[in-house]
């Protein structure tokens, strides 16, 4: 373990990014006071650091690259959207190599990287400038049940077989909010749909078009740009379930094999196999969708770059219109988290930069480009998520929820809404994001009972935020 010991708590958060990118292998804690500090912990000396938030990052980025004989990728990037930065300077009427300099000076990105960003940041302000976003919401309805819970998982996700009993009832509350949603709304334009989990089609067909026959009820949908279903998982999928779908004009559905490797399916907990995973596709182009995203994960527990090559040329084979390729993170809160936390050494996974541009090259090679992207905590190798979309195939509630530039409205157990309200003054945090904003959320609960006993409550609380 490595202990930090900070005087002022101001920047923990920040130093610890940082520090544990440097050092991903390493448990690394953060403390306000060397007594607290564990006998068996190893001490890092840092440099006096600056009291603002960018200098105190550069100056312990050039300490610790310095220290470890290395750079990041994203430099000091940790906690920030890197294509808000660009989305944020085209909007401002900086030119890409103003921006490009601002990268590297400020955050000591990569060119890689640096290329990636202003890429995709041009192409969602070619989408977001075809859309009043400010003038828009769009919806999540969350579904928490799944076959089985995935090793990395840490979302509201409940096993199918204990909580079937329970799915009737869900979809009752999930149409109680959909009745605020209906009133509080109806002078916005819905602009995106995403029905995701969880695992959507773990629902029946019967329950299914319920929920979407209450929608249509209650939705003014003429400005819907897309809507999406996160089937997610190829072992609860079926031609009646993608029936019921089509007809009800979903236009884009997720099938999810994260990886065509039957081993790592096994170690991960997702109880199908790579043939599910082909059968599910090819019945998805028989219910007729012509929009089919593909997730994928690298860095899974032993994992080479040759497995993640072989699931490429898998892909590649099946050409879908997108394909989202996730960096492992592990989050707290999952099996996978708790077993490392216990001292289980799962076989990690080796080059995952080396993974990133195997999967890249494949996703090209299909006419698949980036078009959105994103980063999170504890990812495997300090990489990201990209998003690749062939043309006009990208998916917009990917862009406008992680570019944070319109309402999201939540339903569900563990649904969070967000609230962007605009700022009109022109230099408010426009280093953050493509137009002023603030943001406010409301979460709704995760634990399964206690969301379907209080679901009047959730309401209350979107109400309280967006009134």
């Amino acid at each position: 373990m490595i202990a930090v010991v900070v005087f002022d708590k101001t920047f923990s958060y920040e130093i610890h990014s940082l520090v544990k990118a440097f050092y991903p292998m390493q448990d690394v804690k953060v403390y306000l006071s060397s007594e607290e500090i564990p006998d068996n912990a190893d001490r890092l000396v840092l440099p006096a650091l600056p009291n603002e938030r960018d200098p105190l990052k550069r100056r312990l980025y050039s300490f610790l690259s310095e220290h470890t004989h290395k750079t990041l990728p994203w430099g000091t990037l940790t906690g920030i959207r890197p294509t808000r930065i660009a989305l944020a300077g085209l909007y401002a009427g900086k030119t890409e190599e103003e921006i490009r300099a601002q990268f590297r000076y400020e955050y000591f990105t990569s060119d890689e990287k640096i290329l990636l960003s202003t890429n995709i940041a041009k192409r969602e302000k070619t989408i977001l400038d075809t859309m009043d976003v400010r003038a828009g919401y769009s919806l999540y309805i969350g579904i928490p049940f799944c076959p089985t819970t995935c090793a990395y998982c840490s979302f509201a996700s409940y096993p199918l077989a204990k909580n079937e009993s329970k799915t009737d009832a869900y979809v009752t509350a999930l149409i109680r909010e959909l009745d605020y949603v209906a009133d509080a709304f109806s002078h916005k334009e819905l602009h995106s749909i995403y029905l995701g989990g969880g695992t959507p089609t773990t629902l029946t067909g019967t329950q299914s078009e319920r929920l979407l026959n209450a929608i249509e009820e209650r939705l003014d949908v003429q400005h819907l740009r897309e809507f999406t279903v996160e089937c997610g998982r190829p072992d609860s999928m079926d031609l009646e379930k993608l029936t019921v779908l089509k007809r009800h004009g979903i236009s884009r559905i997720c099938v999810n094999p994260q990886t065509f490797k039957q081993d790592t399916l096994n170690t991960i907990g997702r109880a199908h196999t790579v043939e599910d995973t082909v059968r599910a596709y090819t019945l998805a182009l028989e219910a007729g969708f012509d929009h089919i995203n593909m997730d994928l994960i690298l860095g899974l527990p032993g994992e080479t770059t040759e497995d993640v090559k072989h699931t490429m040329e898998e892909v590649a084979r099946l050409n879908p219109d997108d394909v989202t390729v996730h960096s492992l993170a592990v989050k707290r809160g999952s099996f996978l988290h708790r077993k490392l936390t216990e001292g289980e050494d799962f076989q990690r996974a080796d080059a995952p930069d080396e993974m990133m541009r195997t999967a890249t090259a494949y996703a090209n090679d299909i006419c698949c480009t980036p078009y959105y992207l994103y980063r999170q905590k504890n990812m495997t190798g300090n990489m990201e998520n990209t998003g690749f979309a062939k043309e006009g195939k990208e998916g917009i509630y990917n862009i406008l929820i992680n570019e944070e530039v319109e309402s999201i409205v939540a339903l569900g157990a563990g649904a969070i809404s967000k609230r962007i309200f605009y700022i009109e003054e022109t230099d408010t945090n426009r280093e953050n994001a493509p137009f002023s904003v603030r943001i406010e959320r409301s979460e709704n609960l995760k634990e399964l009972d206690l969301y379907l006993a209080r679901v009047d409550e959730m309401i209350e609380r979107k109400k309280a935020l967006f009134d």
